[in-house]
């Protein structure tokens, strides 16, 4: 089984920065998604296998940077002028490059992100 494990998320004022990580067991083509109390999980950001190919939602598009660190099967989201509706628990998943939660075959448990205002 294929193991995600998050790290790198906390509490940070609204203007603020913080790196999002992601540790993977195997190589894959991954995406972050997130999750606010009461709402429906979200499309962030994906890469494909290579690193070549990269996706963003429009809400955050200038603002977050995903990367990928192959030799270390590690994902990153660089986040950037945070905003408070940046409140969720961000997950990692691996499997595909889509928007759709059901296309990718394995989820980290999460990691919170605060964003104070």
């Amino acid at each position: 089984q294929v193991q995600l494990v998050e790290s790198g998320g906390g509490l940070v004022q609204a203007g603020g920065s913080l790196r999002l990580s992601c540790a993977a067991s195997e190589h894959y083509a991954m995406g972050w998604f997130r999750q606010a109390p009461g709402k429906e999980r979200e499309f962030v950001a994906s890469i494909s296998w290579g690193g070549g190919s990269t996706y963003y939602t429009d809400s955050v598009k200038g603002r977050f940077t995903i990367s990928r660190d192959n030799a270390k099967n590690t994902l990153y989201l660089q986040m950037s002028s945070l905003e408070p509706e940046d409140t969720a628990i961000y997950y990692c998943a691996a499997g595909a490059t889509t928007r759709i939660p059901g296309h990718y075959s394995y989820w980290g448990q999460g990691t919170q992100v605060t964003v104070s205002s």
